[in-house]
Formats: C-alpha cells, structure tokens, sequence
C-alpha cells in the first residue's frame, strides 16, 4: 500500500505547505489505476474541490463529491477513482500534538456520548457549514499564491477548524475519537489493529500507524493480544475471509484482497489449514 502522507510530503509535484508533521496540500490526482490501497500515520481532512473519489475503509465507504469534507482516522482505505472528471482537493494531515494543542484547553467541556464503539471509528463526513466553508475560503489565497502561512496563523486557523469541529460535529464517535487523541499520549494500538487488520500492510507499517517502534510495538501486542502480531494478523484476516465467503458477493480473488492477503495461493492454503476445506467448499460445508 502506498503511504499517501509521505507521497505528498516527499513530493515535488503538488502546491503545500508544511510544519513539521503537518501538511496542507491542494492536491490533484495523476493516479491512473482504478483502485489503490493507502494509509497514513496521521489523520487527515479532505475537501473535494471537482471530480469524485470513494474512501473505502473496514467500517464503511464514503462517495466523495465538489464541496463535500471527509476526517479520515489515522490509518488504511481504498480508494475508488473515477475518470469523468478530474479529482482535486484541499487536504490537511494533522498530526496528534496539533489536534492535542487545539483541543486540550476544551475537550472536558464536551459531553461524551458513545465510547463503546470508538474502536470501529475509521471516517466520517462532516455535514456542510458555515465554519467548514469559512476555513476553507481562509486558505485559498495561501494556495492561490504559494504564499505560505506565518506558523501562528497557521496553527490560530487550525485551531479554530478542529474546536469548531469538536462542537459542531454530530457524530459521537469522532468527538470520542478526538478525546483520545487528545489525551493519550500515543495511538490507542488496539483501535489501530481493529480497523487497519484486512490491509496488506507489514509490521513495520502497523508500528508507524501506532506511533511507536518495531520493538515498542511487538511488545505491546503482546501484551494485549497476549500472541505475536504475525499470528493474530493471520487468524483475524481468515476469519475476516470465512465472513465474506458466507455472504456471497465476492469471488475467491475479491477475498483475498479484501482479506489482506498478498495472493490467492498463499490464501488458500491458509485457509484449508485452518477449516480444513478450500475457500471455495467452505461456504457449501456450513450450509450443509
């Protein structure tokens, strides 16, 4: 999978701006495939400025269209092109001490309503206002004449975006999102596993999405998980498969790339290790 943050960041092609882990970019697609897995180990705001894009993640999937905002959570997607138009976009990596400098002055006073599934929050579109359009008019010049922001109005216009998303946004999960965010001092690894296991990512890249070293990271796991990522990877993308072989919209291929799976060989022989049978019989086996 491609990490889209470090693309951007590394990239001599788009028109951005940065501060240290913070990349604002006006960005226009040159991908020519159909489909493309990404991740980042930061959370990101898009603002579609013309075409249409899909963000497809574990939880749902979000038809991005001109003048729609999407918060995607740190981590991995698909994302479905479409040709009829060419795709552009605002977008805004925010990096965990961003979002604990805005919010840590405020998040106590906001009521908290659902924590219980915050480790399935992956996205949310946020619904049209006024704040949302107001930012982003504030930040065309900035674009328009590569003129790049003074860093205090840059983080004072940050601020202002996120605390108005924070009171303005009526989905409980971001807002539960965000406060852990804002008071944990790494990513919760267990909200990043739940979410990011059906991608074909390494350990390497879990670490990065967790904020912590290879060794940190493979520790923690194991304290959680009480086993080896490798193994809990394995076991959760096979039952993850053994779920959409029963629900039949999928062929064998689909499967295994939606599974997190490199191939369909490697796949299959790890599936009939598991339930004895090839993914093709299984669903015949249970219904049986």
């Amino acid at each position: 999978m491609d990490n889209l943050f470090e693309n951007i960041k590394d990239s001599l092609v788009f028109n951005k701006f940065s501060l240290d882990e913070l990349v604002c970019v006006e960005y226009t697609c040159g991908v020519v495939d159909e489909e493309v897995g990404i991740y980042t180990q930061s959370d990101y705001l898009i603002y579609v400025l013309s075409g249409k894009k899909t963000w497809r993640t574990i939880e749902n999937e979000w038809l991005m269209e001109a003048g729609q905002t999407l918060f995607v959570k740190k981590g991995a997607a698909i994302v479905k092109q479409f040709f009829d138009d060419d795709f552009c976009m605002f977008g805004f990596f925010l990096p965990d001490d961003i979002i604990r400098e805005a919010l840590k002055d405020v998040i106590h006073n906001i009521p908290i309503n659902n924590q219980i599934n915050i480790h399935q929050f992956t996205a949310t579109k946020l619904l049209p206002k006024d704040y949302i359009n107001d930012f982003i008019k504030s930040m065309y010049p900035y674009f328009k004449d590569k003129k790049e922001p003074p860093e205090a109005i840059l983080r004072l216009k940050l601020k202002e975006l996120l605390i108005n998303i924070l009171y303005n946004c009526e989905n409980d999960l971001l807002i539960s999102y965000l406060q852990s965010v804002t008071v944990n001092p790494v990513p919760s690894l267990t909200h990043i596993m739940e979410t990011n296991f059906s991608y074909n990512l390494k350990l390497e890249e879990f670490a990065k999405l967790c904020h912590r070293s290879l060794s940190t990271f493979k520790r923690d796991f194991f304290n959680h998980y009480n086993t080896t990522p490798g193994k809990w990877l394995l076991n959760k993308r096979l039952e993850y498969a053994a779920s959409l072989i029963l629900k039949k919209s999928l062929n064998i291929t689909q499967i295994t790339f939606e599974s997190g799976f490199e191939d369909v060989s490697h796949f299959s022989r790890v599936f009939k290790s598991k339930y004895g049978v090839t993914p093709s019989s299984f669903s015949k086996r249970i219904t049986s």
